[in-house]
């Protein structure tokens, strides 16, 4: 059982993870932060689409009246 999980150790540290340990040595900082940078693009362009999203439900004055935690009677 445990070479079970070292073989697993083993492909994540020397295979799966290879590429970032190549990008960790690297001169430069734009270069070896270059996977932080396409995740805050692609992070922030999520958030000015949901943005965007929201403002046109409350525009047409949408509102899912049919969900609610109280009766109301």
């Amino acid at each position: 059982m445990t070479s079970f999980f070292e073989g697993i150790a083993d492909l994540f540290v020397n295979h799966l993870f290879w590429p970032l340990d190549q990008l960790r040595f690297m001169h430069s900082w734009w270069g070896a932060n270059i996977i932080n940078w396409i995740l805050a693009v692609i992070g922030f362009v999520a958030f000015v689409y949901w943005m965007l999203q929201l403002k046109e439900y409350s525009d047409n004055d949408e509102e899912d009246k049919s969900i609610s935690s109280h009766s109301y009677l």
